[in-house]
């Protein structure tokens, strides 16, 4: 996964280690390389059968975030992980938040999903403990722990 957070470092010895990487493989797999990719850019093979790139004009018309109180957090394609540790995209200063917590996908497509990364305590969506990719919608109630976060998207299209 070109997404060196989730190396699974972190958990080494501890009971959770596997069910850590379970959860990191379906994410990987629910994800394409484009959406994987996302923070560096829109990438499509070239014409010339080289396996060449080229970037691509973002074709997302959204712009992604998670309010956190009063703090926006913005979100990018591919993978935004959410924890307590100061590497995440979103970081929660929480003790029982865990280190990697969750993930926010936004797929190229501009579809955005809630994965639970083998969290301690687990990841609520609206109300309901999720137990595998769970599809955001704008105003989504995300919980970890007590904290609680919205997932906000913002229309650019005229």
């Amino acid at each position: 996964m070109p997404d060196p957070l989730f190396h699974s470092m972190h958990l080494e010895g501890q009971p959770r280690l596997a069910e850590f990487r379970a959860a990191r493989e379906r994410m990987e797999n629910g994800c394409g390389q484009l959406t994987l990719g996302g923070d560096l850019g829109w990438l499509a093979e070239g014409d010339s059968g080289r396996g060449e790139t080229r970037a691509l004009e973002n074709p997302l018309d959204r712009s992604f975030w998670v309010q956190d109180g009063e703090h926006l957090h913005p979100l990018s394609a591919g993978v935004n992980s959410v924890g307590r540790l100061p590497d995440n995209r979103v970081v929660i200063r929480d003790e029982c938040v865990s280190r990697r917590h969750c993930a926010i996908v936004v797929h190229r497509d501009g579809s955005c999903e809630l994965h639970d990364i083998a969290s301690k305590n687990g990841t609520v969506l609206n109300g309901a403990k999720i137990h595998g990719p769970t599809k955001l919608r704008p105003g989504d109630k995300i919980t970890l722990c007590a904290k609680l976060l919205v997932f906000l998207i913002r229309d650019d299209k005229k």
